[in-house]
């Protein structure tokens, strides 16, 4: 036990009440001695043999156990063979020898901190049995290398901060470090795990995976770094089902359940941001009862080892990891090993003895004794591995910074290394040997450069590799070749809302977990995924399938439809007929039935009656300006002039009869000058209505959206409301008066009593008008127009019919009643 300080009985915080260490110091498993001795941490076993229950002052030291770590291993031989590199050289510390002090942290924050005081105070045993701390002459160490775990990092560098002593990791990725705030004194090789979770977070996203499982180790590793990426897949929009933790000291209970939720999960690909150890216990769980096939998304520290290919649920794993080296001698360096150099440190004695199963020493039971017979150079395991060197690169690079640093501040002055090695270390820039270039940033952090790796079966169980950058704005650069990937898995909590739907989150669930609305009418969305439907621009509808705009249907009554066809016959077989009564009456003009009746208003009524079965013509095409002021006054105008010449036959039959009363004049008031100028009269108000409503507010031709939602409807506004009534109320007014003048003449004697049939066409005309007015209003669309033009032309052929129909049939057909005689008899009409 460690004490710095400690409590007053009060429970205040004293000054220092004891410095002592209680325990002995720490023996170095790998040293050299040398003017600057650097120290070196590596974990070289993962357990720590329990210490026993003692009262002395001095319990004895803590033993580490389990197989060794090979890795670990060469990592500490790259540090040993870098010193030797850099001793052997002229341009680099000349005069100056390097030595090296490298201890086993057991994977334990405690016997790293412990080393890292014993660091601090000097390399010699520096406690003594008195009650007050007294350090011996031995110098600390200007620097070290380690360690290769953030947790361990962090306790180490919180402690080494206080006196100064710069702590350069080669494996240390927590996020966290880079806080010089509260890490003042750490420095690393190893790009920060910010920069690779914001990585890892793009590679999910590029391939589509929106649904993702998560585990992590229960260290500040794996904690800060699944923070880190968290954060980031939120800003990708990759939803997390779940994320679990586990470290290997947890009980099995706990790793069972992290294995149970992965095989309930849906989520089909798992970031994991593990360490070896905990990763190789989850595979090993994971394997008793195999989930479906899983992604494995990995970070530096897992996937860059094949050995966990042999769980073939790895199989397609993809991560990031640190880009391989070459360091030249290296190899050679560590093969150089023989069993009387092994003898000389307790570690090599034990790869030794693990690597060959024999024993150098003789101590252990059962074992053979190595014979020397064994030929490291047939080894294979990850100590003679050199073929991608990794970490051990950046070992060899933060070693070659140290030097860099205690370069530059010898040519000041020697007395300066323990005092301002820091702050040189940070602006170290230079080149290593084997062409790789080393600075650090003001947070301590190299610039970020990456190698994705995949782990594809091929001919052989093969890693394919590629180097990448990653800037500021962390952007994959394009030395990436993602189609090369054969990555098939598909992860999604929903599957992609196609176009024409839009995204909505299911209550409840992440915003990865949602259903495919369908867009409303006239919404469309063009994109896979969309959140949001579009409206379509007020001329446009949306098509069947939702996902484009197409021009919405223009409709109106053209020339080619069916209908406007039939009437278009219609008025032209009308026009026609009425063309042919006119021949008959011009060629009968002298007949007493064309002259009853005034013959002038005759002809007059009919060329009306042919203008109105012409003005319909003008309500079929493509509304415009002139089309729509025309249809609507030549309307209004032939139809005054048709219902004013029967208007003036009405009277002139009404006149007649008053005329055969003895001394009546009444004729003479009413002859031919008058009638036409009542005809004329009558018609030139309706043009003076029309005129005034064309100056003051003409038809116009719109497009009415409101009608139909997918259509256009192409009509004519009527511009004034005031003048369309007018016009249509005058007309009324004028056919009203026909309508009652002539019933009143209904009965009077003659044997051709015209007044009648006018009687019979106004109540035609009247009814068709007052049905039209409903019809008009309701009717949608070109069906407006058809109904306007099918009124004009019914109450047309009413009048034609009722007026000219008798007296044809007589001039054809009965041309013995087309005299003056049977005309004027006195007696009942026999006529039609």
């Amino acid at each position: 036990m460690l004490w710095i300080t400690g409590l007053s009985p009060a429970g205040r915080k004293s000054d220092l009440v004891s410095c002592r260490l209680w325990a002995e110091p720490q023996t170095p498993d790998v040293y050299m001695n040398g003017d600057f001795v650097i120290g070196g941490e590596f974990p070289f076993h993962y357990y720590m043999r329990p210490e026993e229950k003692t009262y002395t002052r001095q319990p004895l030291q803590p033993q580490c156990s389990g197989s060794m770590n090979f890795r670990q291993l060469r990592f500490a031989r790259a540090m040993e063979f870098t010193i030797h590199e850099i001793n052997n050289r002229t341009d680099l510390l000349p005069g100056i020898t390097l030595g090296y002090q490298i201890h086993d942290t057991c994977a334990e924050v405690a016997i790293a901190v412990k080393v890292a005081f014993q660091f601090a105070n000097g390399m010699e045993p520096f406690f003594s049995d008195t009650d007050s701390c007294s350090k011996s002459a031995a110098a600390a160490v200007p620097a070290l290398v380690g360690e290769s775990s953030s947790t361990r990092s962090i306790s180490m560098t919180r402690m080494l901060g206080l006196f100064g002593i710069p702590q350069v990791s080669p494996y240390a990725t927590c996020a966290c470090l880079s806080d010089k705030r509260q890490y003042p004194a750490f420095l690393r090789t190893i790009p920060s795990d910010h920069h690779q979770a914001a990585a890892l977070a793009k590679i999910v996203k590029h391939f589509g995976w929106t649904w993702i499982g998560a585990v992590r180790s229960d260290t500040d590793y794996g904690n800060y770094g699944m923070a880190s990426f968290l954060k980031a897949a939120q800003e990708e929009g990759i939803c997390v089902e779940y994320s679990e933790s586990y470290y290997r000291t947890h009980p099995r209970s706990k790793l069972e359940r992290v294995a149970n939720v992965i095989r309930r999960s849906t989520a089909r690909v798992i970031v994991a941001f593990v360490h070896e150890e905990e990763l190789k216990l989850l595979l090993e769980e994971l394997t008793r009862q195999p989930p479906p096939p899983l992604q494995w998304i990995g970070t530096e520290a897992w996937i860059m080892d094949p050995s966990f290919l042999r769980f073939n649920m790895c199989a397609g794993a993809i991560g990031f990891g640190i880009p391989r080296s070459v360091i030249p001698g290296l190899r050679e360096f560590l093969l150089d090993l023989s069993p009387a150099q092994a003898l000389k440190s307790p570690l090599l004695t034990e790869f030794w003895e693990s690597s060959f199963s024999c024993s150098l020493t003789g101590s252990s039971e059962g074992a053979r004794e190595c014979d020397g017979s064994e030929d490291i150079r047939a080894l294979q395991n990850p100590y003679t591995e050199t073929s991608q060197l990794r970490i051990t690169n950046l070992v060899y690079k933060a070693t070659y910074a140290i030097a860099h640093a205690i370069h530059v501040l010898l040519t000041v002055c020697k007395l300066c290394v323990a005092l301002q090695i820091l702050d040189q270390l940070k602006r170290v820039n230079f080149t290593t040997k084997n062409g790789y270039q080393v600075s650090f940033d003001s947070s301590g952090d190299p610039v970020a450069v990456y190698e994705l790796i995949n782990w594809q079966f091929l001919h052989s169980i093969q890693l394919i590799n590629w180097k990448i950058g990653i800037d500021n704005r962390v952007k994959l650069r394009s030395l990436l070749v993602w189609r090369i990937l054969n990555l098939r898995q598909i992860s999604v909590c929903s599957e992609s809302c196609p176009p024409g739907t839009r995204k909505a989150v299911q209550k409840g669930k992440p915003v990865c977990c949602y259903d495919c609305i369908p867009c409303a009418e006239g919404e469309i969305s063009n994109k896979t995924d969309s959140l949001n439907c579009m409206r379509c621009p007020h001329e446009f509808w949306s098509n069947n399938q939702q996902d484009s705009c197409l021009p919405k249907l223009v409709e109106f009554l053209s020339w080619d439809d069916s209908l406007s066809i039939t009437l278009t016959v219609f008025s032209v077989a009308a026009t026609f007929v009425g063309g042919c009564v006119a021949a008959v009456f011009y060629k009968h003009r002298a007949s007493p039935i064309v002259r009853a009746n005034n013959s002038e208003l005759s002809f007059l009524l009919l060329f009306s009656l042919t203008l109105c079965f012409l003005c319909s013509l003008t309500f079929i095409g493509r509304p415009s300006d002139w089309s729509c002021m025309l249809r609507h006054t030549a309307f209004g105008i032939t139809f005054v002039l048709c219902i004013s010449c029967v208007l003036g036959k009405t009277i002139v039959v009404l006149m007649a009869f008053r005329a055969t009363v003895p001394g009546s004049n009444v004729m003479k008031w009413f002859g031919p000058p008058q009638q036409r100028l009542s005809v004329f009269g009558f018609t030139l108000i309706q043009v003076l209505i029309c005129v005034i409503w064309l100056t003051s507010s003409p038809p116009f031709p719109i497009k009415n959206f409101k009608q139909y939602k997918d259509k256009i409807i192409l009509e004519c506004a009527l511009g004034s409301t005031v003048g369309f009534w007018a016009v249509l109320g005058y007309i009324g007014f004028l056919a009203f008066l026909c309508f009652i003048l002539a019933f009143l003449a209904r009965k009077l004697p003659d044997n051709f009593n015209e007044a009648k049939f006018i009687t019979f066409s106004m109540l035609i005309f009247c009814a068709v008008w007052v049905t039209f007015i409903p019809a008009y209003v309701s009717s949608p669309g070109k069906f407006t127009v058809a109904v306007e033009i099918f009124a004009i032309l019914a109450s047309s052929f009413g009048l034609f019919t009722c007026i000219f129909a008798p007296k044809c049939y007589i001039i054809m057909f009965q041309p013995e009643q087309n005299t003056k005689k049977h005309l004027m008899g006195k007696g009942p009409s026999k006529s039609l």
